[in-house]
Order: structure tokens, then C-alpha cells, then sequence
């Protein structure tokens, strides 16, 4: 006789089997539910190695905040150039007549439009974008989500961080969004860019903090974010939000051959841009510190004496004489490790600070001078616009344009491959060497030598050796000797060129 199907023992065996995998697998996807959740029903935070969770609940409550800026431009004819001369019977001719002979006569105008991207940081109306989004606009116009549009003044605008400010009375409160801190952000968290790309309208798109503290050439501050959020033209102004919604940059730049994103765009960070806008916001204009000095990145050697890794702190070369430095606490060769309590990582860490800082108000700077570190006080004046060309605080060339003297072959004396002799006013005037400078003229270089490869030239002028004048060049040579015999590895010449500006080379002593 058969056996009864839910005796048999194959059979049995393989509902027994398949019934643990079963309860295993359910076992398995109740857990993930569990882990999946959190109290209430609240799904919980994406694990570390997936993908961000959906940004579509945080992008929603932006959107509203974000706006699209459109100016035009009153342009006269006449500024686009005469007709292009093209051969009578041209398939073109009728075309080139048409645009330039029926533009409203001599002297008419025309409207120029362009659109960028900006955000609320205020519910009366404050809003902000970049400079280059409005420069030379005669109307602005502001666009929200909802399609309402505003007429916008403009409160301020700074050229340097290309950031503006505007104002629209509305007659309703905006919807604002808030600044976050971008010193916290980390290489590798995630971004939202929003913006109005190629003029679409309000258009998301997510990314990772590529890079921070990014200098493109683009101004004295430069300390861009860099993300590869998709950030394309017309994204200029629009914001860059951490996942807490919160603004940490302003999209300005992009690098793109094609003029379209390919993963490199840059946002002011608001550790930079929330002063200037506060300073626009209050005065209209940005109101920075001047320490009245100039600066180069510090020589390795010096570095290594001062106690600070190789790259940080700004090697004072100058001080611009009438500034707020003169005859005060700092002087040429001073190294500046930190100042008004913020470490310098760089030497244009010490622009950024100091222009930042409070004027008329004494500050702190940690200095190395003679050997030692030393706390000094110092007090900044404010930076003029008519100072920004010739006496800001700038990052001095560390190779000095070339001196128009001569070789000399009577030179004096010859010391660390250079020939020397005393500036006096004969080979001063054959040098056309400025009236302050002071020192030994290089006559010679020789080739090969340390001195050649550190990029000293002829017509230049040594001032000072190891902060030390010098003015022979036997003091020079007696000098090096007792850096020799102290152990020091290398010496540290205050360079001059004929316009009497100022570098520091380091030259090694073996």
C-alpha cells in the first residue's frame, strides 16, 4: 500500500527543508524591516554604504526660497560695430542689412537679457546672488517658484567675492532660507545645488564636496567649496545646501571647456561670503582691514626655524610705508604664524583674515622674529579702494622682475657665488635703483651656483641677511661665518629689485 503523502520520508524531509527556509527568509526580511525603522514608522537614516536617502522632502522645502534673476541691459547700436562688408548679390546681404540698418537708427538701443539664480535670506525681501549676475543691469527682475515676479534694487555689491545683495517689497513674507556653517563641511558629504540652469527654472541636483579651500584666480579671497553637483550656466547665485537645508555656499564658477557641467563647480563658502553680505546689508559696501603690509609664502628653511610645518605662515617682505604697520609691531621678515586667533595654513590665509577683521581695534598676532615666537599687537586701518592696485595687503612675487644693471668685472668681493659691491650713487643711477633701496648691488651671479638657481639676478639688491643690513660686502661674508658656526643650515637675504620691492630667498650655507 502507498503511504500516506505526509508520511512519506523523502517528501517530509523536503517540506521540512523548504519550510526553514521559509521562516529563515521571513526571519531575514522582518529583521531588515525592524532594522529599516524607527519608532513611530520613521525610516531610519541611509546606511554608511549606500546612497544618500531621497533629497525630494528637503529639496521641497527650498524650493520656494530659491529664485530666478533676470536683468536686461539698455545697449546702444552703435556699440556692436559697423555692418561686416559682404559681396553684393551675397546670399547674406539682405540678412547683415536687415539686423544693422533696421535697428531704429543711429544711435538706438536695444536690450540685453540674461538670467542667473539667487535665494532669500530674509522674509522682507533681502536676496542674494552673485555680482556677475547683475553688473551693469538697468532692470532687475526677481521670479519665484509660483511664477510671481518683483521688481529688485540693489543694496551692495563686492567685486572681490563677486557677491551682491538685493531688495523686493513684497507685499507678503518670503520664504527665507538659512546660512549653515561651511567650516564643517567635510570632503565627501553631500550637497544640493539649486538653480535656474540655461534659464529652465528651479532645477535640483546632488552632489559631494569635491575640495575645500580652492583658489582659482578669481579674486584676493579666493577659498572656494568644490562640488560635483551639476552646476551649469544660469546655476550663478543659486545656493548650495548641506542635507540639513541649509546654505553653505554660493555657485559661482565652473571649469568647462564645453561650457557645460562636467563635475567642476565652485561655491563661495559662507565662512566668506555671510560678512560681506551682513556689511552690505548694514553699510551698502564692504568695509575690510588693512594691515598695510606685503607677503610671500615662507621659504622652507624658515619654517623649519620657526617651528611650523613647511607651507604655513606668511613671510612678511614689506612693510608699505603710511600704512598701519609702519614704524608698529611688524617689520620685514617677520613670519606670522596666527592672527586675531585664527592659524594662517597658507600665506593668503593672512589676506583673508585680516580683511575680515575688525578695524581700529587691537588684535593679536603670533609672530617669529630673531628666534623666537612673539605676541604682538597690532591695529588695522580700512582698506580704501583707492589702495586695492598698489597697497594692499599682497602676496609679494617670489621672483622679482630682473634689474637692468650690468656684470661687473671689478666687482669686490665674491660671496655665495654672487659679485658684490656697495650701492652708492654712481651704480645707482647706472641701475636706475629706487632712492629707499639700500645694501649690495649683485654685479655678477655665477652660473650653477645656488644663488643663479634661487632666481638672484644682477641690478638686484641685497638688504638685509638674516634680518641683519648689511652694506659691505665683508660684513655680508662675516655674517654668513657666524650662521656657519651656529649650527644654521642656511641664510635668509632680504632681496630688493630697482622699484624697491622686497622677496626673501634662502640660500643653503654648504
Amino acid at each position: 500500500m502507498k503511504q500516506p503523502a505526509a508520511t512519506n520520508p523523502r517528501l517530509l524531509t523536503s517540506l521540512l527543508v523548504a519550510g526553514a527556509v521559509m521562516l529563515a527568509e521571513t526571519g531575514t526580511l522582518q529583521a531588515q524591516s525592524t532594522m529599516g525603522a524607527q519608532p513611530g514608522g520613521a525610516p531610519a537614516a541611509a546606511s554608511k554604504l549606500s546612497g544618500p536617502a531621497p533629497v525630494s522632502d528637503i529639496a521641497e522645502g527650498l524650493l520656494q526660497s530659491v529664485v530666478n534673476i533676470a536683468t536686461s541691459q539698455n545697449v546702444k547700436d552703435d556699440d556692436a560695430g559697423p555692418m561686416p562688408q559682404v559681396p553684393k548679390g551675397s546670399p547674406f546681404e539682405d540678412l547683415f542689412e536687415d539686423f544693422f540698418k533696421n535697428r531704429g537708427g543711429e544711435g538706438s538701443n536695444h536690450k540685453v537679457n540674461s538670467l542667473g539664480s539667487g535665494f532669500v535670506i530674509d522674509p522682507a525681501g533681502y536676496i542674494v546672488t552673485n555680482n556677475h549676475v547683475i553688473e551693469n543691469a538697468d532692470d532687475i527682475e526677481v521670479i519665484f517658484s509660483d511664477g510671481s515676479k518683483l521688481k529688485a534694487t540693489l543694496v551692495g555689491t563686492d567685486t572681490k567675492t563677486d557677491l551682491s545683495l538685493l531688495k523686493v517689497d513684497s507685499p507678503e513674507p518670503l520664504k527665507a532660507v538659512k546660512f549653515g556653517d561651511s567650516k564643517k563641511m567635510r570632503i565627501g558629504d553631500w550637497v544640493m545645488a539649486i538653480g535656474n540652469p540655461f534659464g529652465l527654472g528651479g532645477s535640483v541636483t546632488l552632489g559631494i564636496v569635491s575640495a575645500r579651500g580652492r583658489n582659482i584666480n578669481a579674486g584676493p579671497y579666493d577659498n572656494f567649496i568644490q562640488t560635483d553637483a551639476a552646476i551649469n550656466k544660469g546655476n550663478s547665485g543659486g545656493p548650495l545646501f548641506n542635507m540639513a537645508g541649509e546654505v553653505i555656499g554660493i555657485n559661482t564658477a565652473i571649469i568647462s571647456p564645453s561650457g557645460g557641467s562636467i563635475g567642476i563647480g565652485f561655491a563661495v563658502p559662507t565662512e566668506l561670503a555671510q560678512n560681506v553680505i551682513d556689511q552690505l546689508r548694514q553699510y551698502g559696501e564692504t568695509r575690510r582691514g588693512w594691515l598695510g603690509v606685503r607677503i610671500q609664502p615662507v621659504p622652507d628653511e624658515l619654517a623649519k626655524s620657526a617651528g611650523i610645518k613647511p607651507g604655513r605662515g606668511a613671510l612678511v617682505s614689506s612693510v608699505i610705508d603710511g600704512g598701519p604697520s609702519a614704524n608698529g609691531p611688524l617689520k620685514a621678515g617677520d613670519v606670522v604664524i596666527s592672527f586675531n586667533g585664527k592659524d594662517i595654513m597658507e600665506s593668503r590665509d593672512l589676506v583673508r583674515s585680516v580683511a575680515e577683521s575688525p578695524i581700529d581695534q587691537d588684535l593679536e598676532a603670533v609672530i617669529f622674529r630673531d628666534g623666537k615666537r612673539l605676541t604682538v599687537k597690532v591695529k588695522l586701518a580700512r582698506l580704501q579702494d583707492e589702495k586695492t592696485d598698489a597697497k594692499t595687503d599682497e602676496q609679494a612675487d617670489p621672483k622679482a622682475p630682473e634689474g637692468n644693471g650690468e656684470q661687473q668685472e671689478d666687482a669686490d668681493k665674491t660671496v655665495l657665488g654672487l659679485g658684490l659691491v656697495t650701492l652708492d650713487d654712481e651704480n645707482r643711477a647706472a641701475n636706475s635703483i629706487a632712492e629707499s633701496v639700500e645694501g649690495l648691488l649683485i654685479t655678477s651671479v655665477e652660473p650653477g651656483s645656488q644663488a643663479e638657481q634661487k632666481g638672484l639676478k644682477p641690478g638686484e639688491v641685497i638688504v638685509e641677511v638674516a634680518q641683519e643690513f648689511v652694506d659691505t660686502p665683508e660684513a655680508m661674508a662675516e655674517k654668513l661665518a657666524k650662521l656657519k658656526n651656529d649650527g644654521r643650515r642656511s641664510a635668509h637675504l632680504m632681496v630688493a629689485n630697482a622699484r624697491g620691492d622686497l622677496r626673501f630667498v634662502a640660500i643653503p650655507l654648504e
